[in-house]
């Protein structure tokens, strides 16, 4: 257990870049809670808020050193499973339905890390097989962001705030001329120190003035205590029963599926920290697959009880990761650990953010920038590392089209697809431990 201020230091500039980039996503869902899950405002907000909370236990509790996220790609197969006549606006049904994903997932991850069985699948996938699931992560994410109509379009919404936005973040968090340039620049040094927040700050004005951004200022605090009694009346299995035997096993294959992508995931979590690690030999991440089955699990199970909806409990923020690792793999005179940076990020788990509604509301028009950036980042990030792990020609063309289904199919076809190509072309002794080694 790691405890704010005694295990962790404080960091002024991932605090700041987490209050603006946590906060305005983990509003993201907030719209459906109210729209299709018949929420009101403020129990929408406690919702998300104790989501945000249990995504923190990661670090906390178990020491995974990941900045957690969603699944984000599982959601749109989540809400259209809820929204199927067999759920659609029965809200106790829906809530129910949640809670029997959340479980089978907990299931599936804490079987796999309490046998092992999810440690050694990792180890077992060959690194064009790894490298496809990373760039399909990339080219997901790119064709998210241009997606007409989408949430995290932001390019469409507020195609000149927007723009500027992505791009500040983008160059500062990656630029290399900029990194010469502001070697012996301190002013220019601090700036980039802050890393994502410059961006939203100079997005969010200009958003302002160009009518872009719409802010809608509520002065209130959130009564917490009023919101989750009638949070916990409507939502939780205690109080309007558990799910039934049917609805565990028809949300069965929808957990599966999104095992998939926790694996790629995980995969693309391990990679990036042992891509970085040669950079600070003074500090040695664990990285224990079985654990972060179990953690992610153990949260599942905690959120299908007070805050049920499924995809909100995965083990990985790519965008974020690459921020946060990028800074921590510059020195300890910059971070002393990367758990200062993933805990300060997160606001040490406390959720003083929700409360403030003047906070959240004026937070909630950058929802679209806060998915661009933390998109385009991921996108970038990705190809990098993906591009890195495969070195032979015909490994890349597999790792290419494995990437493609990946990004385009479901991810259970997806999976299907690369295994065949990657068979077909690489041999089923890439497979072997002795040879990805």
């Amino acid at each position: 257990m790691r405890i704010p201020l005694i295990h962790l230091r404080f960091s002024l500039s991932n605090m700041l870049q987490g209050l603006a980039v946590a906060g305005a996503t983990g509003m993201a869902l907030v719209p459906y809670f109210i729209a299709l899950l018949g929420l009101t405002f403020e129990e929408a907000v406690t919702m998300a808020m104790f989501h945000s909370t249990l995504i923190s236990f990661s670090w906390m509790f178990f020491g995974d050193p990941y900045a957690p996220g969603w699944l984000t790609p599982a959601i749109p197969f989540v809400v259209a499973f809820i929204t199927t006549p067999a759920y659609l606006g029965d809200h106790t049904s829906q809530f129910q339905a949640m809670t029997a994903l959340s479980l089978n997932f907990a299931f599936i991850l804490i079987f796999l890390g309490v046998t092992g069985l999810g440690a050694k699948l990792i180890n077992i996938v060959p690194n064009v097989f790894k490298g496809g699931i990373i760039l399909g992560a990339a080219v997901a994410a790119f064709l998210r962001v241009t997606k007409d109509g989408d949430a995290a379009n932001v390019f469409q919404s507020a195609p000149i705030a927007g723009t500027l936005g992505v791009l500040i973040c983008l160059v500062f968090a990656f630029s290399k001329p900029l990194q010469v340039y502001a070697a012996n620049k301190m002013w220019l040094l601090k700036l980039l120190g802050l890393g994502l927040l410059p961006g939203f700050l100079v997005a969010g004005t200009v958003g302002y003035f160009t009518g872009e951004f719409q802010y809608n200022i509520r002065w209130e605090i959130l009564d917490v205590g009023s919101a989750t009694a009638s949070l916990w009346a409507k939502v939780s299995p205690f109080a309007i029963g558990w799910p039934p035997i049917e609805t565990f096993a028809s949300s069965f294959p929808l957990a599966l599926i999104t095992y998939i992508l926790f694996f790629g995931d995980l995969v693309t979590g391990n990679e990036m920290i042992e891509q970085a690690q040669p950079s600070r030999v003074d500090e040695t991440l664990e990285l224990d697959s079985s654990r972060a089955h179990i953690a992610t699990g153990i949260r599942n199970v905690l959120m299908s009880i007070i805050a049920p909806f499924f995809a909100t409990q995965g083990v990985l923020w790519t965008g974020i990761q690459v921020v946060l690792l990028k800074g921590w793999s510059e020195g300890r005179e910059k971070v002393d650990s990367i758990f200062d940076s993933i805990g300060s990020f997160y606001a040490f788990g406390l959720p003083l953010l929700f409360v403030i509604l003047p906070f959240v509301t004026l937070l909630e028009p950058l929802l679209p920038l806060a998915l661009a950036v933390t998109l385009v980042l991921t996108a970038f990030a990705c190809a990098t590392l993906a591009l890195s792990l495969v070195h032979d020609a015909t490994e890349r063309g597999a790792m290419v089209i494995t990437a493609m289904a990946f990004s385009v199919f479901e991810p259970w076809l997806g999976l299907l697809v690369g295994i065949i190509v990657i068979v077909a072309l690489c041999g089923i002794k890439v497979f072997s431990p002795q040879q990805d080694s």
